[in-house]
């Protein structure tokens, strides 16, 4: 029994607190994008953004805390951390394809899916502990989605 308890977690690289920090400044972001969403009546808001932030932050932090497993040592390691960034982007594109659609002779859904793939792109970022890249995107994001629909044409139909 204490073989099983001694092995059933992983010590890991990062403090938990450092963990913990990068997830709740991921959903923190990820909220951020997502209100606007929300707020616009879109689909794809808050609980979307949230998860997909937090999700693939917590992706780039298992990234970081597997290549330091000690079941490894000993062995050489090659990562290529393109791949952790290829695979999230497809992934989280798969989500976003989902809510663009085309209705009444115009594509919608389009800049939420946008949202979508920014937010793991945000969370990639904080979980990869570069903060600063995840905020300044953030707020890059909420311009773009903000102050950019006042000068937006209005469309034909509306």
């Amino acid at each position: 029994m204490d073989e099983l308890v001694e092995r059933f977690g992983q010590q890991t690289l990062l403090p938990f607190s450092v963990i913990s920090a990068r997830l709740l400044l991921a959903a923190i972001l990820g909220s951020l994008v997502g209100l606007e969403r929300e707020w616009r009546n879109r689909p794809a808001g808050l609980r979307t953004h949230i998860l997909i932030c937090v999700a693939t932050a917590l992706i780039a932090i298992l990234a970081i805390e597997i290549t330091h497993l000690h079941i490894f040592d000993g062995q050489e390691i090659a990562i290529d951390p393109i791949r952790l960034i290829e695979a999230t982007t497809a992934g989280v594109a798969f989500l976003a394809a989902g809510i663009i659609f085309f209705s009444k002779g115009e594509v919608q859904g389009l800049t939420t899916g946008a949202g979508m793939w920014l937010a793991g792109a945000v969370g990639l970022a904080v979980g990869l502990g570069f903060w600063q890249i995840a905020i300044l995107g953030t707020v890059l994001a909420l311009i773009v989605l903000g102050l950019l629909q006042l000068v937006q044409v209005p469309s034909k139909d509306k």
